[in-house]
């Protein structure tokens, strides 16, 4: 559609819109090498706003991208403000690395693609997350990067694992969401859903967010709701997280799930059942005491059973 005259912009007396003063034309801030946006049209400033947000020659929004994708990476950022580059943010650990990544994300025509390659084949993703005593005692940040550092999966990813798992997991994209509540809003609060049909078992990226309302058993890792902005989430150890992912009817639901995909593929032998279990939801064979143990577990209370402990394990929970 057509967009309309720009309306003129005036500086207000004390912030007061019944006192309007001098006119005041569009620019981007000069300390960045601002543009001038005057004498355009809605559109074209619009295009070159964001030419502009996206030059080469831009001294942050590579360099915040990279950072953003680091941080994803990682656990923190190589600025740990992602969104605050400026005085009261932290400065970088590697201000070097922060611009060989920003001048690489350009370089390769902004490929989101090419900076993830980039990162995971690096030798710096690849090291282990073994603790050495002497590094502990000097950086126990783990800022200079000595070793990878172990964390928990984000919520979503704990979700979208567990479905993908069970092989319940619907990849179905795009189209309107799925609810964790029974209402969308209204004086009756939110009661959560109970039990989800397929359509519910997408990917957790397209459930419908409400505002100050978390989300039933994720939400207590650290998912937050949409109330606010969260550049970087906070990484919380708590005894309701243990409680919610042993006790809800959705794990329960999801490792049954999973039980019946195992016996569906290696048959009636406890021992292939164990081994195939820990093999889909850990990568590993399982070791000689943890077969033995899981096997007399699953003979006497069932194979869902050590399908629920496996998803409430450290090592499915953490990377690495």
């Amino acid at each position: 559609g057509i967009m309309r005259e720009p309306d003129v912009t005036r500086v207000l007396l004390r912030g007061d819109p019944e006192q309007p003063s001098d006119k005041i034309a569009p620019q981007t801030p000069a300390i960045f090498g601002g543009a001038a946006l005057s004498d355009l049209d809605e559109q074209d400033r619009r295009v070159k706003l964001a030419n502009w947000i996206a030059s080469p020659d831009h001294p942050l929004t590579a360099r915040v991208i990279a950072n953003r994708v680091w941080q994803y990476h990682f656990g923190s950022g190589l600025v740990d403000t992602p969104s605050d580059f400026g005085l009261n943010g932290i400065p970088p650990s590697h201000p070097e690395l922060l611009d060989w990544l920003a001048g690489k994300l350009i370089d390769g025509g902004w490929s989101l693609k090419k900076l993830h390659r980039l990162i995971l084949s690096s030798s710096t993703y690849q090291q282990s997350s073994k603790v050495d005593s002497r590094a502990q005692s000097l950086d126990a940040d783990c800022r200079m990067l000595w070793r990878f550092p172990s964390r928990r999966l984000e919520a979503e990813a704990i979700r979208d694992s567990m479905l993908s798992i069970s092989g319940q997991l619907n990849l179905e994209m795009g189209g309107p969401g799925f609810d964790f509540f029974k209402t969308r809003g209204g004086l009756s609060g939110f009661p959560p859903v109970e039990k989800f049909d397929r359509g519910s078992l997408r990917r957790m990226i397209y459930a419908h967010k409400i505002r100050m309302e978390s989300v039933p058993v994720f939400g207590a890792f650290d998912c937050p709701d949409a109330g606010q902005p969260m550049p970087k989430r906070s990484q919380s150890t708590t005894a309701i997280q243990a409680l919610n992912l042993f006790n809800s009817p959705f794990v329960v639901e999801q490792s049954e799930r999973f039980a019946e995909r195992v016996i569906s593929e290696v048959g009636e032998s406890v021992e292939r059942q164990v081994e195939l279990a820990f093999k889909i939801a850990l990568g590993r064979k399982p070791t000689d005491v943890e077969q033995v143990a899981s096997s007399r577990v699953a003979r006497e209370h069932g194979l869902g059973v050590i399908c629920r402990v496996i998803f409430n394990s450290n090592e499915f929970l953490f990377i690495p």
